[in-house]
């Protein structure tokens, strides 16, 4: 017993001297943002203009930016990757009673945003080397649980769970961490089944699949600027698409269904007070500015923590996908199943040295509020949930 003891020590001791080795000494958080560009120039030239809030001349130039960036035709900056989300899914017709399907692995606001719409989510599996959405585990639930039936005010059949009866209105795949999923895959498995994709882009601002950019395969796609985001406003988001008049749509119901007139305040449906600030927008305009050189950096310390877990027995460093050119948001090492039972262990010796880590999110159905939603079997993300920490990746750590 005492040499399992030993064992179970070193290995927590090895993964500490390891992350010192390549960060240095003194306390190392899990991601800050860097502010070494022109946010102070931005910030004083809003604040001189007194145009702080949902109208000026950065919120657009921030859209634009995020547009040409991503390659999407139009960008509808918000104020958080939640709001986003929220707009996104209305848009693409989630109703109060509907399903919507997502994964497991991701963080809360997935599933809450599908709760305010009054809607369920159904979870499926993972994939071991994405973490994101198993293409082929959808495909199986759909086959096994879901049939198309016609339905009045649809031009198309619409998709049933034949064990609640509920229609199943749309998918939302999350690029955990940053590495994409296979989301072209998921893509043309919910085209089979007429439901529309909404991609959780929030954490992969960066990240290509196949050379197209995350949040750009689905009919809509979010993304954050939350302050531990890759680039941040402080708080924000986006909505991106390609379908123009989503985009206007999504613009209209962020600013509070109010439709454009010189003095009359009309509204004809129930809108959002969503748009993000011309003050964030600033910050963004000089993260976005910064955003190549961000990316750069994230992508050269993941190489050097892939050199040096590569020597740790026990262990190993989550790499990007196949197709994929990851923005690495947080590196991922990920304990060898026997050493399961370590994963504490390692987050009180790692947090102890002053390098923040933290484990996976807990996976959504073992949350209260979603713990009875329909669900596939969850194998690898039980597996993987259990076994995954997150190390430090501010782009500062590598310079």
């Amino acid at each position: 017993m005492s040499e399992i003891r030993t064992q179970d020590k070193t290995l927590s001791e090895d993964i500490s001297r390891a992350l010192g080795q390549v960060l240095g000494q003194g306390f190392r958080p899990l991601h800050e943002p860097s502010f070494v560009g022109n946010e102070w120039t931005y910030l004083k030239e809003c604040l001189d203009s007194t145009y702080v809030s949902s109208v000026g001349k950065f919120v657009d130039r921030f859209e634009l930016m995020l547009a040409e960036y991503t390659g999407a035709k139009r960008a509808v900056a918000v104020v958080n990757g939640t709001a986003a989300l929220h707009i996104s899914l209305l848009l693409a017709g989630v109703r109060a009673g509907d399903e919507v399907i997502t994964q497991p692995l991701t963080f809360v606001a997935t599933c809450n945003v599908v709760s305010y719409l009054g809607a369920t989510p159904i979870f499926v599996d993972i994939d071991r080397d994405t973490l994101g959405m198993s293409p082929a585990a959808l495909k199986k639930w759909l086959n096994q649980n879901v049939e198309l039936k016609i339905m009045t005010g649809y031009p198309n059949p619409q998709p049933f769970n034949k064990n609640t009866g509920c229609r199943i209105s749309a998918t939302v795949p999350m690029h955990t961490f940053g590495h994409p999923c296979r989301i072209d895959e998921i893509v043309d498995v919910c085209g089979e089944y007429k439901m529309s994709v909404v991609e959780d882009a929030a954490e992969s601002l960066g990240s290509f699949y196949k050379g197209i950019h995350t949040g750009s395969f689905g009919r809509l796609g979010t993304l954050s600027f939350n302050g531990n985001k890759t680039i941040t406003t402080g708080g924000g988001g986006a909505i991106i698409t390609n379908d123009e008049d989503l985009a206007d749509q999504a613009k209209y119901l962020a600013t509070t269904a109010k439709r454009p007139h010189k003095w009359e305040y009309f509204h004809d449906r129930i809108g959002y007070n969503y748009r993000l600030p011309n003050l964030n927008a600033a910050l963004g305009c000089a993260q976005m500015e910064q955003l190549p050189d961000f990316i750069s950096k994230k992508r050269e310390l993941a190489k050097k923590y892939e050199q040096i877990f590569s020597d740790i027995q026990g262990v190993s460093f989550f790499n990007e996908p196949v197709n994929s050119k990851s923005n690495y948001w947080l590196n991922t090492i990920i304990l060898d199943r026997q050493n399961t039972h370590l994963r504490d262990s390692v987050l009180e010796s790692t947090n102890k040295a002053g390098f923040m880590t933290r484990p996976a999110w807990t996976l959504m159905h073992k949350l209260p509020m979603f713990q009875n939603c329909p669900r596939a079997d969850l194998v690898t993300a039980e597996d993987q949930e259990s076994r995954i920490i997150n190390i430090p990746s501010s782009p500062g750590l590598c310079t």
